[in-house]
């Protein structure tokens, strides 16, 4: 039996088992993906937007992007916290399940890369399970852990604004998480060539 099938749960989502059918061959795509949190703890706290841009071949693609939010009306009410963010967001607007589903439908095989990405997964994770779906099954590149293997670093972290500075990117307004993507994005693609990763 093909290995992903053993992980199939029979009253997973149909979006799921197709996801898990994606994984027989590597993928040459990136996905840079930043997510935006009401906090930094899996088991309690939301997701607000999801931001992605593909990196295929060195170039960072424009024209493949994935943006949305989610309205967590009801756990920011009931924790005090503003929605101005929802309500002015440009960016599109959907329940937590139907953005989980477009993500992973959007991220398919391909290699996630962030800052702190394995945060976002575990978030993601969090939604995935109360959808009787599994875990994430892409591989995933850190920038901020690839800047301290580059440099040997071991007793530091770095913020993205100081990843920035330190490898020249020109700052933005970065008022999205897709912004933060961008940003991201150029951020790997000059660590991929110091590292010569293919």
């Amino acid at each position: 039996m093909i290995d992903w099938l053993k992980n199939i749960n029979k009253n997973s989502p149909e979006f799921w088992k197709n996801y898990l059918t994606k994984f027989e061959k590597k993928s040459n795509r990136y996905v840079i993906l930043c997510t935006e949190t009401s906090g930094l703890n899996p088991k309690k706290d939301v997701i607000l937007s999801f931001g992605a841009i593909a990196v295929i071949d060195d170039s960072i693609r424009l024209d493949d992007v994935f943006e949305v939010t989610i309205p967590q009306y009801k756990f920011l009410h009931d924790n005090g916290l503003s929605n101005d963010f929802l309500l002015e967001s440009e960016q599109p607007k959907l329940s937590e399940n139907q953005a989980i589903e477009n993500l992973i439908n959007y991220i398919s095989n391909a290699t996630l890369v962030g800052h702190r990405i394995h945060f976002d997964v575990e978030m993601i994770n969090q939604v995935l399970e109360n959808l009787s779906c599994g875990r994430l099954k892409n591989e995933a590149l850190d920038v901020e852990i690839m800047h301290k293997k580059l440099n040997d670093i071991n007793n530091a972290n770095f913020t993205i604004d100081q990843l920035s500075t330190i490898y020249k990117i020109p700052k933005n307004e970065r008022i999205s998480t897709t912004d933060d993507a961008y940003t991201i994005a150029l951020l790997f693609l000059k660590l991929k060539s110091r590292l010569h990763l293919q």
